[in-house]
This record gives C-alpha cells, structure tokens and sequence, in this order.
C-alpha cells in the first residue's frame, strides 16, 4: 500500500509500506476513505516533534471502512464505515476512566501518526478499536465527518467547554484557522452576547464572519482595544488562543476580564512569558490541555441534525496519491486560502468552495 512517510526534517513523500496487520485482539485494520492534515503535521514536518521517528506515517484523523477485527472487538466489524479519533485509549487506566483519554497510560493518548502509523495512507492499524473507532450515521459525509476527529473536538472541548464560556458572555478568539472558526462555530451554542475574531488573515476573518463572529480584528489593528470598546473596558470573559505562538498567548492574557477564563488550544514551540506581576490579583483561569475526544458522539449526532457547519471549513479536496500537493497547498494557506484540506473524498474535487 501506499502511506505519507516522515523522514525527517524537512522531507516526507507519499511511498510504499507495508500493509498493516492486527498485532492485538482489539486492533482493527481500516481502509481509509478521507483524511485530513493537521497543524500538528506540519510541525511534525519542521522538527518540532522530536518523538516522531524517521519512517512514521503520518496522519491522526481518517474516515474510513473496516477491513479486518481483531477477535476482541466488539462494537465494530468487517465493513462499518466509521470515524477514527485522533485519540487513542485502553479505556482501563486511571485517565480512561476520568474520560481523559488524552493522558491515556494503557498504550493510548495522542499515537497515531506520532509513536505508530498513522492514518495518512490506505490503511491504518488502530490499537483499542472499540473505544477508539466511531460507527457513522448515513447522513454524515466523509468530508464533514474527517473534521470531527479532531478539529471540532479540540475547539469544542479546550477552546469552549475548558473556557467555561456560558450564555450572555463576550468570547474573543485570537486565531481564525481551523481551530479557531471550529471554536466559533461551537461557542454559538451556548449563546454568548458576542464572538469577536482577531486573525492576520483578511479572507480568514470573512470565515469567522460567516461563522458567526459579531466582530473582527485585524491582529495589527488594535484589538484589545476593540474588545475594551465592546466590553466598557472590562475586558472578554472567555478569550480562545488558537494560533501557538507567545505573541498570542501574551495578547489573550491581556484581552481578559478579571476573573475570566484564557483557554489555550494552540499548539507551542517557543516558550511564552507569563505575567503572573499583572494577573496574580485578577483572578484569571488559564487552562491548557490536550484534546480528549469525549465529545465525538455528541457532535456526531449534531453533524448527523445539521447543526454543525463542517463543510463551510473545507476548501481544498485531494485524492490522496496527490498528498504531497496537499501538504504544500496546507502549509501555503496565507497564499492558498487553505482552511481544512480533505485528501480521499469521493468526488476528488480539487477545490470545494464553501457554502457561505
């Protein structure tokens, strides 16, 4: 078969690996029908992820059709097409069972695509099926349904439901990426006063219109005091950082009233300095966290109902022996306008314009 393999810094190509087989009675072997490309892989692509060795396929998000069950699995057979979660748990240890699947210590967490193969490739072994692997409605598309094996996860639960964000709130989020109009998008829910977007990105900002933003700023243009006008100086009660860099983090901690709630969702690389001289006596919350995926069933069932606008962040579509392409496409999104890019889908469109 065919996998997207990291060589290094630097050098990845779509290439021949073998195909997977089952090692475990709970593995399942998936045939993969859509994938996706993560922030995180492109990190993985410069170097920043030294635990990713030479060699690894990459890919932690896939929709796809089970091939073969290991004799353990049970909730899934030959044939169910399903979701893979980026997540991997044992669903036994002390973390697995607080639903922290993120902090799994049973051979789970983060480890497709990062410690084993992953899902950018034809086939993916996935440890822990039953826990791991979601059987999905018809009514969900494989487009919309490769973006909630993440992307809508992590936004919906460290960007919103870690901010604590409640009906009647002022919620800015710096970073209008895919995170980020994923944390828009699941914010409205629970009918905050206001959204406000802050992004360096003008056709990034008309997404997070389209997606519910009340506000936009351009990141140069002054936004803290934007949410100060909006706020009579009190500042936002949730702020959502969703870009990963210190400047970010820094502007977030800034735009936060006392007592309010920074979420951090971005993904880091260089340290950040926190003014602990300023926010000691403000009562803030800062919370950090990797994504758990507990959420998946529920917003399957909102996807399954409409009441998720998955598509609106799809705007490239690839087959997937063009992977490549893909990945350069992704990393050039100030030139490309690339939000989410879909590899696999069966329409093989090159670009999917979204419904605004």
């Amino acid at each position: 078969m065919k996998g997207f393999v990291f060589h290094g810094s630097g050098r990845a190509s779509w290439q021949d690996v073998p195909d997977p087989a089952v090692k475990e009675p709970t593995d399942a072997i998936v045939k993969v029908d859509a994938v996706t490309i993560c922030g995180t892989d492109l990190h993985i692509l410069k170097g920043d992820v030294p635990e990713v060795r030479p060699g690894t396929v990459l890919g932690h998000e896939a929709v796809g059709e089970i091939a073969e069950a290991g004799g353990d699995v049970c909730t899934v057979r030959p044939g169910d097409r399903v979701l893979v979660s980026c997540i991997t748990s044992c669903g036994r240890c002390r973390f697995c069972r607080e639903s922290a699947y993120g902090q799994c210590r049973g051979g789970g967490g983060w480890i497709l695509g990062h410690l084993v193969d992953g899902t950018q490739a034809e086939y993916v072994r996935v440890p822990h099926a039953d826990l791991c692997v979601h059987p999905l409605p018809a009514a969900v598309r494989d487009e919309d349904a490769v973006l909630l094996a993440d992307v809508f996860p992590t936004a919906y639960e460290v960007g919103v439901l870690n901010g604590h964000v409640r009906p009647g709130d002022t919620v800015a989020v710096v970073g209008a990426g895919p995170i980020g109009l994923a944390a828009i998008a699941t914010a409205r829910m629970f009918s905050p006063e206001r959204i406000i977007a802050v992004d360096l990105t003008p056709a990034r900002l008309e997404a997070a219109h389209r997606l519910g933003a009340d506000a936009i700023a351009d990141v140069h243009e002054a936004p803290g005091q934007l949410v100060a006008d909006l706020t009579d100086g009190l500042g936002a009660d949730v702020v959502i950082e969703a870009v990963g860099v210190p400047e970010s983090f820094e502007m977030c901690t800034r735009m936060v009233r006392p007592g309010g709630h920074v979420a951090n969702v971005g993904v880091h690389g260089r340290p950040a300095t926190l003014h602990l001289e300023d926010l000691w006596i403000r009562n803030v919350t800062i919370t950090t966290g990797l994504v758990d995926t507990y959420s998946i069933p529920t917003l399957l069932r909102m996807a399954a109902a409409g009441r998720l606008p998955t598509r609106q962040l799809v705007t490239h579509a690839f087959p997937l022996h063009r992977m490549e392409e893909a990945y350069d496409v992704f990393s050039k999104a100030g030139e490309t306008g690339a939000l989410k890019v879909v590899l696999g889908v069966a329409q093989h469109a090159e670009v999917a314009v979204p419904a605004t």
